[in-house]
């Protein structure tokens, strides 16, 4: 069955990655409480490939800077739909939402929802 998935570019300061870390592991688990299949915070380790597009030139990062690629899977963009609604209606992320001196410029996320094409699981 393909999935649905929201996908997610932040590019984050290397000194608060580590509270990033943190607010994504709780709004993770609110996605997650209402029915999110996967969740997924992914920091850069590999960027820069020779001959290639990367990521932190997309991002348009320093050297102070990663990338963080994030997802979401869900069952259809209908079930992505009805989760995003209770997810964001939530207490928590309303909080974290609110927050003055967040780790992450939110104005500088890249964002995008995608229909699997290819849904392919291992053992």
């Amino acid at each position: 069955m393909a999935h649905y998935i929201d996908g997610f570019l932040f590019a984050v300061a290397l000194s608060k990655a580590k509270d990033y870390q943190k607010i994504a592991r709780r709004a993770g688990k609110v996605w997650i409480e209402y029915g999110a299949l996967d969740y997924k915070e992914c920091i850069g380790d590999d960027l820069n490939t020779e001959g290639m597009g990367s990521f932190t030139k997309t991002m348009a990062t320093t050297k102070k800077e990663t990338v963080f690629f994030s997802y979401i899977v869900y069952r259809s963009k209908k079930h992505r739909d009805a989760v995003n609604k209770k997810v964001m209606a939530d207490p928590r992320i309303k909080r974290m939402m609110k927050d003055k001196n967040p780790p992450v410029d939110y104005s500088r996320m890249v964002w995008g929802g995608f229909k699997a094409v290819v849904d392919l699981q291992g053992k």
